[in-house]
């Protein structure tokens, strides 16, 4: 019975070896091998990223060319949808382009092109060749002296206030081009990736590159491998606004997911008046208002590269200036008239913020109408002034009825005045000159009028970077002594400074006599040291200590290093939340609140809050300790939509309004890398592929014969009965 048993036991496992194909069970090392080989496998791919890191060097400080698209047509680039590659070729002079475009043994070319010649004959040379894949700018320094502007001839043109119906004379620039310069780049489509490198030691990495490996030698061409770059700027949306914000609705109402291509440019105008009102009203028909404006945004040939020195930040830095300086006089008050301080967002593109907000005027979703406004007076590029002289520029075609002429001659003769013992000279532009490109028009479109814009041009501009990468400060003559920490060149006051607050002492004065003011302008002064400040933090470092004190401790991630002021599509963008809590500290009041006072100022006793807007903000840095002092701001700042109407109303083929949308995109990304000839590239793929069968084969015959390559050999002294 005991041996009966014994072979039972035995036989249990023998029989369930038969069942499993008459496998012996594997021995305890085959569990320890494969446990180990899981652990190669796992680092193996925890490695993958070190690899990759081996093979691509990426390029971090780049900005792309993205795609812009209207109401007609679309504008900008874009890479394929797996990114564009090519042999990098360095263009220095025009002469470099023949090797791209005709000699060259290893197209196609991805283009590192000096930014000097970054100009529309050398883009329209390489537009539509098929051995050109992608093309690198490198920024020029210093910059063009002959100017570059990637804007148009006639910028805005179709939107403003002159057509076919009201001064046909003056439209599409035919009495004047504005700006000379403009080669129109920005407005071309171009069907492969651009990219800007911000970086110099980046672009210096690529030349070496290319001089190690692509330098032709002897007149042959380079031996492999050659070094490559790669972009990937690939855009969802195509054809017009028209096609993709239909894509877009079509999505959002039949998808439970939808995939929005484009989103239109988008962002909030900001106003304040020296007297307060009720924001959620409307103000009295018989109350006057003149409003002061000017824009706040700019755009180049890249996206989010906007500058913008003379052709935004200049002007709303002045503008900013006449407003504190007028709400320290101390009759304000007892003025006839109000005076609105009005900073426009997207105006680069068609007007869209002048334009929503004389269409929320005209349909009452505004405190103001239409009706309200007495006069209109814009800052419009002021920096560049020959011989202090700043030109007025008023609108001939409305000037031809008698009663708007009165009143522009009043208001020139006032701003006119004003200038008297400044060093600044006000001229009249000239009565059968038009506007220049302005927000007024807007304004004009929907009623005659009094106004003026100032600039610093009397036909074209001066300003010969409109809208490029090189509009920068050093385009408006901003010096700093050598050696100058930040703090200390924060508060050093440049020539740029004392000039534009000699402009801003001329507006408020101007401006307080419009209202209404009888007293002696005297007082009324412009602070050259808060200008410093202001272009300082708008134009070089945005992260300095005045912006930190002025605005809300949940906004301080916005403080970038290098300040840009494109409008794009989340909004606010940094721009406008700066020029928000700016105005807010230079015309408002600390009022003597708590913290959760501030935050909720209706459950305060006369808090009037349909009046004021309230914000707590951190605060200058104790001086014995490394917090903030916050304190409570009251100011009557407030925000307004600045979305085109053709948006609202669902227009999005409109000649009436703006129609410009940003295009989305998955990834924006550039790198170099070392790639191998073709022909080593099918011998490596070859030899891939055969060790892929012989892998297959090699494991196919182990798992047929594994009975007898992993079986345990029989104990030869174990017998069954």
């Amino acid at each position: 019975m005991a041996v009966e048993a014994a072979g039972r036991a035995w036989g249990a496992p023998a029989m369930a070896a038969a069942a499993g194909g008459c496998r012996a069970p594997l021995p305890s090392w085959w569990g320890a091998l494969r446990g180990l080989l899981v652990a190669v496998l796992a680092a193996g791919s925890c490695q993958g990223n070190s690899v990759e890191r081996k093979i691509y060097i990426p390029l971090n400080k780049t900005a792309p060319c993205v795609r812009l698209l209207n109401a007609t047509h679309q504008i900008g680039c874009q890479s394929s949808m797996s990114g564009d590659t090519g042999v990098i070729h360095v263009v220095e002079k025009e002469e470099d382009l023949n090797w791209v475009l005709a000699d060259g043994p290893h197209p196609p070319y991805m283009v590192l092109l000096d930014g000097s010649l970054f100009n529309r004959r050398v883009m329209q040379k390489l537009k539509g060749a098929s051995r050109v894949s992608g093309l690198a700018v490198a920024v020029a320094k210093p910059s063009p002296p002959q100017g570059f502007s990637p804007g148009l001839k006639c910028p805005n043109d179709g939107f403003g206030v002159y057509s076919k119906d009201y001064g046909p004379q003056f439209a599409h620039c035919n009495k004047t081009v504005w700006n000379p310069v403009g080669s129109g780049l920005s407005y071309e489509d171009f069907d492969f990736p651009i990219f800007l490198l911000e970086d110099a030691n980046e672009t210096q990495v690529i030349k070496q590159c290319y001089q190690d490996h692509n330098v032709p030698r002897d007149g042959s061409g380079p031996e492999y491998p050659l070094c490559a770059m790669q972009l990937f700027s690939h855009m969802h949306a195509v054809t017009s606004t028209v096609t993709c914000m239909r894509r877009s609705s079509l999505q959002s109402t039949f998808s439970i997911n939808p995939e929005v291509v484009c989103d239109p440019l988008l962002d909030y105008n900001v106003w304040s008046t020296l007297q307060p009102i009720n924001s959620s009203g409307k103000v009295d028909p018989e109350k006057e208002v003149v409003i002061v404006a000017t824009r706040i945004d700019s755009h180049s040939f890249f996206w989010n590269i906007a500058p913008g020195a003379e052709s935004a930040v200049s002007s709303f830095v002045t503008h900013l200036a006449a407003a504190e300086a007028l709400h320290k006089a101390s009759d304000v008050h007892l003025l006839q008239r109000n005076i609105m301080f009005t900073f426009f967002q997207g105006e680069t593109f068609d007007y869209i913020g002048s334009s929503r907000m004389v269409y929320d005027m005209e349909k009452d979703k505004f405190p103001l109408r239409l009706d309200n406004i007495h006069s209109f007076v814009e800052l419009n590029q002021v920096a560049l002034r020959n011989e202090s002289v700043l030109w007025m520029h008023t609108d001939p075609v409305s000037r031809m009825n008698a009663s708007v002429d009165v009143q522009v001659r009043s208001l020139l003769e006032i701003l006119g005045s004003s200038s008297l013992g400044a060093n600044v000279t006000l001229q009249e532009a000239g009565f059968s000159q038009p506007l220049p490109p302005s927000s007024f028009q807007r304004f004009l479109r929907a009623r005659h009028i009094p106004g003026v814009v100032l600039t610093d041009h009397r036909t074209a501009f001066q300003n010969r970077y409109y809208q490029s990468m090189y509009d920068t400060p050093e385009n408006i003559q901003m010096q700093y002594p050598e050696g100058l920490s930040p703090e200390e060149t924060l508060e050093y006051v440049t020539d740029t400074a004392k000039s534009l607050a000699e402009v801003a002492t001329v507006v408020a004065r101007a401006l307080y006599r419009l209202a209404g003011g009888a007293n002696a302008t005297s007082a009324i002064q412009a602070d050259p040291k808060t200008v410093s400040r202001m272009l300082y933090g708008f134009l070089i470092k945005m992260n300095n200590s005045w912006f930190q004190s002025i605005i809300k401790p949940d906004l301080k991630g916005i403080l970038g290093d290098v300040p840009q002021h494109y409008v794009a599509v989340s909004s606010p963008v940094n721009t406008t939340y700066l020029v928000q809590y700016v105005l807010a500290n230079l015309t408002g009041t600390v009022v003597n609140f708590t913290k959760d006072e501030c935050l909720n100022p209706e459950k305060s006793p006369n808090s009037e809050t349909e009046m004021y807007d309230y914000a707590w903000v951190q605060g200058s840095l104790d001086p014995n300790s490394t917090s903030r002092v916050p304190y409570c701001v009251r100011s009557t700042v407030h925000l307004s939509k600045a979305l085109s109407p053709a948006f609202e109303l669902r227009q999005w083929g409109s000649t009436e309004y703006s129609t410009w949308t940003e295009s989305r995109w998955k990834e924006i990304r550039a790198r170099i890398f070392l790639v191998a000839s073709r022909e080593l590239e099918i011998i490596t793929l070859v030899v891939g592929i055969a060790i892929l069968v012989f892998s297959l084969l090699a494991t196919y015959f182990i798992n047929a014969k594994a009975d007898v390559l992993f079986s345990i050999p029989r104990d030869p002294g174990a017998v069954a009965y």
